[in-house]
């Protein structure tokens, strides 16, 4: 078997290391499916599988890496804390935790999964990502549902900007404030619930009449929204078919009216928890 070429252009991040633009969650993925769910994705061209401590399915990723005919240098490989491991002595902790069931000696990127202000430790946990990123042993450290004003507070207190920021964002919930703070900071803004979540996006009728004019799926043409607006994603599948699917977004474009008729979605409509009351650890 021959290594599927990455399929995916890549972004450039703000320490210099770049991101394949799409990849493959894992979120809510059986670990007894998600190695052969990985393999799949790998075989169709992906180069970029996002997983977390909270999915519980680190392992099953990490049997797919070893596994899987694509050499490991070629994938970039995400994690996120758990929210139960803030504090530097536990995320440390939780960090090689994760490394071995990954089955990596170094990470190529890893996440604050939700900042718990609340809890007030966020700032701590930071400091301990940087002591890794300095170590070595990851090469690339960001956050996860981060609002400005935690962004904000990392500036003031913490040496390294963040270089993602992994957030909910689909055309219900387009997030331009945040965006736009990420754009002025050079961080990389990922989206998940890109499609958003089979709640009812896809089958708005925008978006069929961007899918009907341009030949393609609603999933297809909401994830090329995103490509365009400069987003990173993340979208989830099990389905062979719709794992192909989903990173055939690169060879057509929509135009502005296509693009405007999508942003025209905009209900302010979060899918998931509120980032600045979300205490679940």
């Amino acid at each position: 078997m021959t290594t599927s070429p990455a399929l995916s252009p890549t972004l450039t991040l703000n320490d210099g290391n770049t991101i394949p633009q799409l990849g493959l969650g894992v979120f809510q993925t059986p670990p007894d499916e998600t190695a052969q769910v990985v393999r799949t994705a790998l075989e169709a061209g992906y180069r970029l599988v996002d997983t977390a401590q909270g999915y519980q399915n680190e392992e099953g990723v990490g049997e797919a890496l070893a596994t899987a005919d694509v050499p490991r240098e070629e994938v970039f490989v995400t994690t996120k804390l758990t929210n139960s491991e803030h504090g530097r002595d536990k995320a440390l902790r939780a960090f090689d935790e994760s490394m071995r069931k990954l089955r990596l000696d170094v990470l190529d990127l890893f996440l604050i999964h939700w900042p718990l202000p609340m809890f007030d430790q966020y700032v701590e946990t930071w400091k301990a990502l940087e002591e890794l990123q300095r170590d070595g042993r990851v090469r690339s450290i960001g956050v996860s549902n981060f609002t400005v004003a935690h962004l904000q507070r990392l500036a003031r207190e913490s040496e390294v900007v963040p270089a993602l920021n992994q957030i909910e964002l689909h055309p219900w919930f387009p997030q331009a404030e945040l965006r736009a703070h990420h754009a002025e900071h050079g961080i990389v803004t990922q989206a998940w619930s890109p499609i958003g979540q089979g709640k009812g996006l896809l089958e708005e009728d925008a978006v069929q009449q961007v899918a009907a004019a341009t030949g393609r799926t609603p999933a297809q043409v909401v994830l090329r929204w995103h490509v365009q607006l400069g987003n990173d994603v993340i979208p989830k599948s099990v389905t062979p078919e719709r794992i192909r699917e989903n990173l055939r977004v690169f060879d057509f474009e929509l135009d502005e009216q296509q693009m405007a008729t999508l942003a025209g979605l905009d209900a302010g409509r979060r899918l998931g928890p509120d980032p600045e009351t979300f205490d679940r650890r």
